[in-house]
């Protein structure tokens, strides 16, 4: 269900325009996160807007957590004008849905614009267990982000792409990983990102038989499975049902989801 705690921003950094990265002071939470988990976050004492906001952790650093957001609306808006030194009303960790992080040979990881967060903590923990390749696309130079934080963890590969070519290579992640994959065969896929990238590649992971996990970007309101607001057809078990991102993901195995 996650801990409700009010937890100290610590430190408040605006990455590019309308992209913030938050630290918070979190213990009982850093503590119970795993990757691929999530935060609801309170923005208003006010009661306007109502719902929490969901956002992905990007990090846990002993105590410290950190997400990363872009202001799309008015509930992200009012995140953004929290000063370091205040408190933020924080639900988390939710979603009993993790990454699965378990020793692999080869692993290719691919995240698309404001996806490529909660691939962070992810590519942390797989450091040492895989060789790791990494696919992060964004549509131009304007929007690429975290670059160097994924570049310091020590990978085996590093491919950043742009839809205009205004930065790096030219073109969809998705299509640099399956030439890689076409060389040098994968036990696992990880993916987060826009919808069509996620069709895109979980097409292409159950069409190879590559095992697959996708992150699952719904609009949630309680993140506890109670408002019903993320369903999405599960396919898995006899009989296919509708589940909940917000509760039995946000990540799925590929071939146990319709996207």
């Amino acid at each position: 269900m996650g801990i409700k705690v009010k937890c100290e921003l610590i430190k408040k950094e605006k990455i590019i325009e309308g992209i913030y990265k938050f630290s918070v002071k979190a213990p009982e939470i850093a503590k119970e996160a795993k990757p691929g988990q999530f935060l609801e976050i309170k923005v208003s004492e006010t009661g306007e807007p109502f719902l929490r906001r969901p956002i992905s952790i990007f990090n846990i650093d002993g105590e410290i957590l950190e997400f990363i957001f872009q202001v799309k609306g008015r509930g992200t808006e009012l995140l953004a004008k929290f000063e370091e030194g205040e408190k933020i009303d924080i639900i988390g960790p939710l979603g009993f849905g993790s990454f699965k992080v378990q020793e692999y040979k080869n692993v290719a990881i691919i995240g698309g614009g404001i996806g490529i967060y909660p691939l962070y903590e992810l590519t942390k923990e797989l450091k040492g267990k895989a060789n790791l390749n990494v696919y992060l696309g964004f549509r131009d130079k304007s929007l690429v982000t975290c670059e160097k934080e994924f570049e310091a963890i020590g990978l085996n590969k590093l491919v950043v792409t742009t839809d205009d070519g205004s930065y790096k290579e030219k073109g969809f992640a998705i299509d640099f990983m399956k030439k890689d994959i076409e060389v040098h065969k994968v036990d696992m896929i990880f993916a987060c990102g826009p919808l069509p990238m996620l069709k895109a590649v979980r097409q292409y992971a159950l069409e190879n038989n590559i095992p697959c996990q996708i992150s699952l970007e719904e609009r949630m309101g309680c993140g506890i499975g109670a408002c019903l607001g993320c369903a999405v057809k599960v396919i898995s078990g006899a009989e296919p049902r509708y589940g909940h991102v917000c509760k039995e993901g946000p990540v799925f195995n590929a071939q146990d989801v319709e996207i």
